[in-house]
């Protein structure tokens, strides 16, 4: 298999104090906050990790504290090494 091959990658974040406080707000402006919060970690995360253009975030999972993003398993491998992630899983396709 080409090492270069992207796959989609489920990334989940440790325990975020912060996260858990934005999360006690249950309005709508508390849910916007949590959004961007989350939006600009996962974002972040990825800019300091991997190089850039070489991935591509596709959504955030706001409840959770997670991210989905197209990367190779090598870079999914740097991912996993990062002390702000907890588990990185590749997407199982069922046939």
């Amino acid at each position: 298999m080409d090492d270069r091959t992207k796959h989609l990658h489920y990334v989940f974040m440790n325990y975020d104090p912060e996260f858990d406080r934005l999360q006690s707000d249950r309005t709508k402006r508390g849910a916007r906050k949590v959004e961007i919060y989350l939006s600009k970690k996962h974002d972040d995360l990825l800019a300091k990790k991997l190089e850039p253009g070489t991935y591509s975030k596709t959504l955030s999972l706001f409840i959770v504290d997670a991210f989905a993003t197209q990367i190779t398993d090598a870079q999914a491998n740097v991912l996993r090494s990062a002390k702000e992630v907890r588990i990185v899983e590749k997407n199982q396709e069922l046939a």
